[in-house]
């Protein structure tokens, strides 16, 4: 059996001991994470955004610029999309007039050779409508066919239902 369990009559008391109860005999030892790590702050050296360099600069030119070379970078390529491309919906809202006045130059030289032309176009507007019309009647006719036969299959049964005895109240 150990002596654990049994009472102390001297118990452990601090501060009596030899040495504890000056002070400046404590320990001179000190951990590494105690120390002060940064004395200093550390400030932003030139091209850094340092505050007078932010202070020199014109930032509304400097925005306004940047826009511009977007605008011309996205101007010239969507003309030159337009020119490649032969499609009107890519130009730019600067270049149509441009490009418009020498299709009317081009549109102007066609006609005074060929006069023939809108009436050919023509010709060809009133054809496609005339097929329109008869795709439509078409369409309509068999519409009407399809509701026709719907109404007398409706019809026979119902006939068949009566001579059977059977009404909609049912039995």
């Amino acid at each position: 059996m150990t002596t654990a369990h049994r009472p102390t009559f001297d118990p452990a008391r601090g501060g009596t001991g030899r040495g504890e109860g000056d002070l400046s005999k404590l320990s001179t030892q000190y951990s590494a994470r105690d120390l002060p790590s940064n004395l200093k702050l550390k400030y932003r050296d030139r091209g850094q955004a340092h505050p007078d360099e932010v202070r020199e600069k014109n930032l509304r030119y400097e925005l306004e610029e940047k826009e511009r070379e977007l605008k011309d970078r996205k101007r010239s390529s969507d003309v030159a999309g337009a020119l490649e491309d032969g499609s009107s919906a890519k130009k730019s809202r600067f270049e149509p007039t441009v490009i418009e006045t020498e299709d009317r130059d081009l549109e102007s030289d066609n006609d005074s050779d060929d006069d023939d032309g809108d009436d050919s176009d023509s010709d060809d507007g009133e054809e496609l409508k005339a097929e329109l019309e008869k795709i439509k009647k078409e369409r309509a006719l068999e519409k009407a066919q399809k509701e026709a036969a719907d109404r007398a299959e409706q019809d026979r049964i119902r006939t068949e239902a009566m001579i059977n005895g059977q009404t909609s109240l049912g039995r």
